[in-house]
């Protein structure tokens, strides 16, 4: 079976929708498909192989420094070259199947060349593409992606499905009648592993792990921290509030370590050394990072937001908050504080979590979607 996947991230430009592709596309390695995708590249036009297939960088010519961003600009550019590569490569592959991962922009391409092409189109939401999800996004969703995501493209695809029951229900608030599926992000359960504590730490470490961004909430996190004894905060990632960051913990004289970027591989050596993962961002649709620290057996602090409480269990393997909520997260550190025999009984429980959501379970889900698709 022959499958064309359109997106524009893939590591190291973007997020957590990049990331759940690639992490699909390694998993698949050994299978009997062949996959081609095509993304976008901050700087170069570029082709990588591998066993299964091809990846295609298109350059979108973007100057500026914060790789995780992409203005309508160059959503626009990297649109225009995927398209015609997607018409040129199916000259040659006669592809069975076309992957949008996000209604916008990659679905709309896929709709456009299923029209051309006859070709079966899935379209993968994953959070932002969902009307009203993003504040940003607002405008641009109230007067025309409200209206031309579900009744074009969600329409014409031929199957549609989030990466979270919460994303599901936010979607069908959009089109009641929309028929929409669900298959979680995954996570490599070998290679992010549980690494049990023997001891009670002196000083909690809290770590969480992303872009430096306003989304991420990591500004009411600092703050939670002011006056609580014995926590020390890292964080994993970088980003355009790095500055303002870094003044706040200095402003409020809290123990932060921003690390900074780190290779994917050694993100787990962080996390297997940390006490307490925290996610207090604004919106997600089913955190990547998340799922990572569950996999590494950590106790949760998080927001209601995207699929948190798919994942987070209140009382079993951590706390879920109300976003913006400083003094949620100062109470939830506190609960540990005073109690750390929870670190170890609600870091078993993450890890159980998940092994549910296995990376090689969640490609054994998508095969069998794919091939549901080409009958």
């Amino acid at each position: 079976m022959k499958i064309l996947m359109l997106n524009s991230e893939y590591p190291p430009l973007g997020g957590g929708q990049g990331s759940a592709n690639k992490s699909l596309y390694e998993e698949l390695q050994d299978s009997d498909l062949q996959i081609d995708i095509i993304t976008a590249s901050v700087d170069q036009q570029k082709i990588e192989r591998s066993t299964i297939g091809s990846i295609h960088y298109l350059d979108i010519s973007k100057k500026n420094k914060d790789i995780h961003h992409q203005s309508i600009k160059h959503l626009l550019i990297y649109s225009w070259k995927a398209l015609w590569t997607a018409f040129r490569l199916h000259k040659q592959q006669k592809y069975d199947l076309i992957v949008a991962w996000s209604g916008v922009p990659a679905g709309f391409l896929g709709i456009v060349f299923k029209f051309f092409t006859n070709t079966k189109c899935l379209i993968l939401l994953r959070g932002s593409d969902v009307p009203f999800h993003e504040k940003k996004w607002f405008l641009l969703d109230k007067y025309f992606l409200s209206w031309f995501s579900p009744h074009f493209i969600w329409k014409y695809a031929d199957a549609v499905f989030a990466n979270s029951e919460m994303l599901k229900k936010k979607a069908l608030q959009s089109k009641q009648n929309q028929t929409i599926g669900v298959i979680y992000n995954g996570v490599d359960i070998s290679k992010f592993q549980f690494s049990p504590k023997k001891n009670i730490p002196q000083t909690l470490t809290l770590i969480s792990t992303g872009r430096l961004s306003l989304i991420k909430g990591y500004d009411f996190l600092i703050q939670a921290m002011e006056g609580l004894p014995n926590i020390c905060l890292k964080l994993i990632g970088d980003g355009t509030e790095y500055n303002n960051l870094k003044k706040l913990a200095e402003k409020l004289g809290v123990n932060v370590a921003f690390v900074g970027n780190q290779p994917h591989h050694k993100i787990k050596q962080f996390l297997q050394q940390a006490d307490i993962f925290v996610l207090p961002s604004l919106n997600e649709g089913m955190s990547n990072s998340l799922l990572e620290a569950l996999a590494c057996g950590l106790p949760i602090i998080a927001t209601d937001v995207g699929g948190t409480k798919e994942l987070v269990k209140e009382n079993i393997n951590g706390f879920v908050i109300e976003k913006e909520s400083v003094e949620q997260i100062r109470n939830a550190i506190q609960k540990y504080l005073q109690n750390p025999n929870l670190l170890a009984e609600f870091g078993e429980e993450s890890r159980l979590q998940a092994e549910k959501m296995s990376i090689k379970q969640i490609a054994t889900q998508y095969v069998q979607l794919f091939k549901s698709l080409k009958k």
